[in-house]
């Protein structure tokens, strides 16, 4: 019952506008007309199949086989720190909603294997400047903090241009917009609290002892306090704050890709108008 309980949430999320928002983004900005795509976390498939449209092959790969039926989507089980193809094997690379969750000792060599297997172009996707400690988690056997959805990494421009040296940006496109922050006091006062409002219904385990992440129990008056006190510093600090991107995109292109990207269609210039127009995307060539 509670697998279920985890797909039908998984496909609630997938409806909702903002995903279906990042998701057309993500189809925008990927170069149509390759052979071969690698989509790297696939989970349900869903952007598998609509890169089936534009490639003659894609390989979906998550750490669960991933069940896609599609005839032109292979289905792989695999880790992105240790990929099973050989160099330059994919037109595409593209990942997103992905670094985000990968411990910080294996990120370097994440992205390392990500650039090995891409020939031409590599798009990933991430949150942009994250604050990890809003909707973080209290774990209820080992008595550790967590931050939401499972998500160890904060992203920026600075640091995905570090992670994937050697590779040009071809274009960087911000989608949707949030304000979500919070304070070191008010952080404090929640974790005192119990962290009641975090994102107890992830799929990810706890980080520290790998438990299975449960709401924490009733709070007495004291934790009560630190919740309203903390709510108020935070509705604060929001009036205050300006908003920000919720994800950002960049597609990379490896330099020796311009040469032989003639039967690759490359990004239409006519995506900057069409993001721009919406209000939430915003798209800068580099």
């Amino acid at each position: 019952m509670e697998n279920k309980k985890i797909v039908t949430d998984f496909a609630t999320h997938r409806n909702a506008f903002r995903e279906r928002e990042r998701i057309r983004n993500l189809m925008d900005l990927i170069p149509k007309g390759g052979a071969s795509v690698l989509d790297a976390g696939a989970r349900d498939g869903r952007v598998s199949v609509l890169l089936a449209d534009h490639f003659e092959t894609v390989t979906a790969l998550d750490q669960n086989n991933p069940t896609v039926r599609h005839r032109k989507v292979v289905a792989v089980q695999g880790d992105i720190t240790s990929l099973r193809f050989p160099d330059n094997s994919f037109d595409c690379v593209i990942c997103t909603e992905v670094l985000e969750h990968v411990p910080e000792h294996l990120l370097g060599k994440a992205c390392s294997e990500l650039q090995r297997v891409a020939e031409k172009y590599l798009l990933i996707g991430v949150p942009y400047k994250q604050d990890l400690r809003v909707s973080r988690t209290t774990c209820n056997l080992c008595g550790k903090k967590n931050p939401p959805w499972g998500h160890v990494n904060a992203f920026d421009e600075e640091r995905l241009k570090r992670l994937f040296p050697g590779l040009e940006i071809e274009t960087v496109s911000n989608v949707s917009t949030t304000r979500a922050a919070t304070n070191a006091v008010s952080a404090l006062l929640m974790d005192l609290a119990g962290n009641p409002y975090g994102t107890y219904d992830q799929d990810e385990s706890c980080i520290h002892c790998g438990a299975r992440l449960r709401p924490p129990p009733p709070r007495n008056l004291f934790q009560k306090g630190c919740t309203r006190l903390a709510f108020w510093l935070n509705e604060a600090q929001e009036r205050f704050a300006p908003p920000r991107p919720n994800w950002i995109h960049v597609l990379f292109r490896k330099p020796a890709a311009a040469a032989r990207a003639g039967n690759v269609i490359p990004v239409r210039p006519d995506i900057r108008n069409r993001l721009l127009a919406t209000g939430t995307s915003t798209e800068t060539r580099v």
